[in-house]
């Protein structure tokens, strides 16, 4: 597996990070696709064994059942030194209500980490905007859990470009920690982050974790093939819903370049990202272990110019999705 620098920290990242999601209790939370205990375990396993040392959980995954599940088989499979641990705080959760408060940010840290099981995190991210609490107390709060010793760094997702400015641009004014990532939604059927976004992050050396690299699955099988998870995925609708058509003749380009190389789809779609200089390491989610060991794969897979100017020159300007 290779490895990256996560922006300007000292932190060494696999290139692919594992999006711990799918693990979770299914009775808890809006996911009833998650994984138990005992079919998460082996996943966690099988990525460490790989030399996926990156994983990005958060506090609302299935009721903060992701984190005591990730956190568990962490401290099983691996020294705390040798992984890097992401979580997130602002939509609702046990016990705290939505949002980017001090008080809220406070608690949900404390809450994380007992969860986890750890001393520290190695980044903390606000998941959205709140558009109902200051920047300037969240910032501050934020800076409270880093000089705490409770996240080593923070980031942040999922927002406008100019939001995300005038946060860099506060922090900077005021001495508080700065955020060091973006983790946004970034795929080949959803490229709008490229505009202002990702200019941006490569201006201000921002790590970029793409959520979502392989469009809810869209981009991974026979284009109208449904599972169990996107049948009752409602959010992926409003994702990429408005923009079948185009997403199709995209997802075509896809099957014709894997075909040609002898590859999985999801490779072609992952080594895509890899690619691009921005991208620091997508956020894979896996259920099964084929699954993880086929995405693993995409970080040999090279793309020639012509091949890369192929899966693009099709897309047309889609409406910015994923931010509220």
């Amino acid at each position: 597996m290779k490895t990256i620098r996560l922006g300007t920290t000292d932190l060494q990242v696999s290139r692919l990070c594992l999006g711990c999601m799918t693990f979770g209790d299914p009775a808890a939370g809006n996911h009833a696709w998650t994984l138990p205990e005992e079919s998460s375990r082996p996943l966690i396993q099988q990525a460490l064994e790989a030399g996926i040392n990156f994983f990005d959980t958060a506090n609302s995954y299935s009721d903060g059942s992701s984190e005591e599940i990730v956190g568990r088989a962490l401290r099983d499979f691996a020294r705390r030194d040798e992984v890097v641990v992401a979580t997130k705080v602002y939509f609702k959760t046990r016990g705290l209500d939505q949002g980017l408060s001090r008080a809220q940010i406070l608690q949900s840290i404390d809450d994380s980490l007992q969860r986890l099981g750890m001393e520290y995190v190695d980044l903390l991210q606000i998941h959205r905007w709140d558009y109902h609490t200051p920047i300037e107390e969240t910032l501050a709060a934020l800076d409270e859990v880093v000089k705490a010793g409770k996240a080593r760094y923070i980031g942040a997702s999922s927002m406008h470009a100019h939001q995300f400015k005038l946060a860099l641009d506060l922090a900077d004014q005021h001495g508080w920690t700065r955020f060091i990532s973006m983790q946004d939604q970034y795929n080949l059927i959803q490229r709008e982050e490229e505009r202002e976004m990702y200019p941006l992050c490569q201006q201000q050396q921002i790590a970029v974790l793409p959520w979502s690299p392989l469009a809810r699955g869209r981009l991974t099988r026979p284009w109208g093939d449904t599972t169990a998870r996107s049948v009752s995925d409602r959010f992926a609708d409003t994702l990429y819903a408005a923009t079948a058509d185009n997403d199709a003749a995209i997802a075509a380009r896809v099957e014709a370049i894997a075909a040609d190389k002898g590859v999985s789809r999801a490779q072609i779609a992952l080594a895509w990202l890899l690619h691009k200089p921005v991208v620091t390491a997508p956020v894979i989610g896996a259920s099964r272990a084929e699954q993880l060991a086929d995405l693993v794969k995409s970080v040999d897979v090279s793309l020639t110019p012509e091949e890369r100017i192929e899966l693009e020159s099709v897309y047309l300007p889609h409406p910015p999705t994923g931010y509220e």
